[in-house]
């Protein structure tokens, strides 16, 4: 029997909602274009390192948190969490990727489902006290839609692994079949990602992968971007 929260999950994490991921690489590409990422193991290396050093410390524990604050029905929560959000993404690129990116999902989805905590949300947006993230707007939506936490997070990772397979596929190049040989072999993984999220104590919150920050900096002066970040 299917549960009536599967297809909302399938929606809400299909890496082709129109919200332009597409256009960021993450600083991927600063790395291929210095020799750093030059072919499926290298890429490789950096999706699996990414996944698990950097992810659960930040992105994935904010959508965990904004899960849990709206499940709560608490928007002053999900505005200090927008915040500290933004205080910790460093590099402006990926801090504004993260924004362009949860503004264009909850513009997507708030006219699709209305919610008050997500309207709440969106109003604390446009007073300028948050500016909305993609992590927080996944996070909110997942518990709005009634999505398990544990399985919204397996779907965020997944997204997240989807969207570097991708981008590597793209800028190494990397040919098809081993860009899914790539992304087969880390799905065993994301249970453990999820479990190990759900129990990194909340002052680990934002802890810094100086590499990814570095090559995020360093993507605004390339000589040639085919990415935004």
């Amino acid at each position: 029997m299917m549960h009536n929260w599967l297809p909302y999950l399938l929606h809400l994490s299909d890496p082709t909602l129109p919200i332009g991921a597409y256009t960021h690489s993450g600083g991927l590409e600063t790395y291929v274009q210095q020799g750093v990422i030059k072919d499926g193991v290298s890429a490789a290396a950096f999706i699996r390192n990414t996944l698990e050093h950097n992810l659960p410390y930040n992105d994935a524990l904010f959508a965990a948190l904004a899960y849990q604050a709206t499940v709560a029905d608490d928007v002053s929560l999900l505005v200090a969490l927008d915040q500290e959000c933004t205080a910790l993404k460093s590099p402006q690129e990926l801090r504004m990727a993260s924004q362009k990116l949860g503004i264009r999902l909850l513009k997507l989805f708030s006219p699709l489902a209305q919610y008050p905590t997500g309207e709440k949300y969106m109003q604390q947006i446009k007073a300028g006290s948050a500016t909305g993230h993609y992590c927080l707007a996944f996070g909110i939506y997942a518990a709005l839609s009634g999505i398990p936490l544990t399985e919204a997070l397996t779907a965020f990772y997944y997204n997240a692994a989807t969207g570097m397979v991708t981008t590597s596929v793209k800028l190494v190049p990397l040919g098809q079949q081993l860009g899914q040989q790539i992304l087969f072999e880390l799905l065993s993984q994301l249970p453990a990602l999820v479990t190990r999220t759900l129990t990194i104590p909340r002052d680990m919150a934002g802890r810094c992968s100086f590499g990814a920050d570095i090559s995020s900096m360093q993507h605004e002066r390339l000589y040639s971007r085919l990415y935004m970040s």
